[in-house]
């Protein structure tokens, strides 16, 4: 696999043959330097393998599957391949074409008068040709550069597409994860709230509290039942996700479900490298890049038709009379009409236009998406920070109330209300940390990580 080369400066100046609006000709030097300064991120190149930095292996097995298996890298493995042949058949052009003929044919003279009698005579042809176009001014040169670079921009495809792969990978498996931590927070808040429940109801029996109390515990232990069906639902949804992307139908996940307690959390500050390793790492760039270089040749290949086409071309052949050799040169010259090849060439133009603009695009997008990612990262981290001085507090707060609804000091409503708020803070709690989990894969997904270089190269 090839690397993207920085030289999209000199590039943007040289493929421009058209005047375009200095607003959209994006100086990649832009994006040189690090990103936002945040305590949450670390200018520590990326890794290829990023999901590793969470040192689990079910994650591990989990993402080498959805790599080996999955249907939408199939597709842009058949692609790419579609795209190498295209290029072998461009390069392919710039030869000699050559062609073996053959004939065979019997004459049976039955009805004519001869001395000879029946006797069936045989004529047979096989010939030779060949046929070499010149290109003295480039159009198969052109046509091969722009298939190159077609081949090119199909490989980054795939690039992305391992990327999205890996990243969805590992959402899969973190919501999974967040559903099943929430869940298990739900259901230990249910058995301490059914045990309270019953205190209550005995409490009621002996004349201690009225019926007003029972129903407003009774109704707590309700409430947070809810909670259940939903994050089940969640936890089946994310084992159905994680089968179809290693290739297998979801039913299967329901035969074999992947486990897990807890998101996976990084140790340290994620690595997010500059900008300038974004523009050379985003596979998105490298096919816009690449797409660009191919509008660009075929430019080439449309002014080409300005110009005579030269085709060298001769035969060899062995008839029944004998040995027949020929040779001449073919030129074509679409002259003095030229209007079609000209409407051509702007229409090349105009495409070479397009992909610049896309480029343009892919540029912004890649640094918007990891300056969002950051930040939506950090703001996500510090939440999570005041949720768990939350939860802290509210235990605190449900162990005083407990205290005092037990010393007769208050009434046991407030032990219900303590009750209540603990159970909406620790079940914030694990929503966020599923939510710092799914704000970090989001941020190694607009990093680009995820797939390795040094791929096959292109013939």
């Amino acid at each position: 696999m090839k690397r993207f080369v920085p030289l999209a400066a000199l590039m943007v100046t040289a493929c421009a043959t058209t005047s375009q609006p200095a607003a959209t000709k994006i100086d990649p030097t832009i994006a040189a330097g690090p990103f936002a300064s945040l305590p949450v991120a670390s200018i520590e190149p990326v890794p290829d393998d990023w999901w590793r930095l969470y040192d689990d292996p079910v994650l591990d097995r989990l993402v080498e599957a959805s790599i080996g298996a999955n249907a939408d890298l199939r597709v842009a493995y058949a692609n790419l391949d579609g795209a190498r042949a295209a290029l072998r058949q461009a390069q392919a052009a710039r030869l000699p074409q050559t062609t073996i003929e053959s004939s065979l044919g019997i004459d049976n003279p039955a009805n004519q008068p001869s001395a000879s009698g029946n006797v069936p005579t045989t004529d047979y042809d096989l010939g030779v040709t060949a046929s070499w176009d010149a290109d003295l001014f480039g159009r198969l040169l052109s046509g091969a550069l722009a298939a190159r670079a077609d081949a090119e921009a199909q490989a980054a495809a795939l690039d992305g597409i391992k990327v999205a792969v890996v990243a969805d990978t590992v959402l899969a498996y973190v919501d999974l994860c967040g559903a099943t931590r929430s869940l298990a927070v739900v259901q230990e808040q249910v058995a301490l709230q059914d045990r309270a429940l019953t205190i209550t109801r005995s409490q009621l029996a002996a004349g201690e509290v009225s019926p007003l109390e029972v129903s407003q515990a009774a109704n707590l232990v309700a409430a947070t039942k809810a909670a259940i069906a939903p994050l089940e639902a969640a936890q089946a949804n994310a084992r159905y996700r994680l089968a179809t992307l290693a290739g297998r139908p979801a039913g299967e996940a329901r035969s074999n479900p992947v486990t897990c307690t807890a998101p996976p959390k990084l140790r340290t500050a994620a690595p997010v490298g500059d900008g300038t390793a974004l523009l050379l790492r985003r596979p998105d760039i490298r096919e816009a890049e690449r797409r660009l270089a191919a509008a660009t040749a075929r430019i080439g290949v449309a002014r080409a038709d300005l110009y005579p086409r030269i085709n060298l071309g001769g035969a060899l052949g062995l008839l029944s009379g004998g040995l027949v050799a020929t040779g001449s040169p073919l030129v074509s010259w679409a002259f003095p009409n030229q209007a079609p090849a000209r409407a051509r060439i702007e229409q090349a133009e105009a495409a070479e236009r397009a992909a610049l603009a896309g480029w343009d695009v892919a540029v912004l997008r890649a640094l918007r998406d990891v300056e969002t990612a950051l930040a939506a990262y950090d703001g996500e981290v510090r939440r999570n920070r005041a949720l768990t001085e939350a939860q802290d507090e509210g235990r605190l707060y449900a162990r005083r109330a407990e205290a005092r609804v037990r010393l007769g000091d208050a009434a046991p409503l407030l032990r219900t209300d303590a009750d209540r708020t603990l159970a909406q803070a620790e079940l914030s709690l694990a929503q966020s940390e599923l939510a710092v989990a799914q704000a970090q894969v989001a941020l190694f997904r607009a990093l680009g990580g995820g797939w390795r270089s040094g791929g096959e190269p292109l013939e």
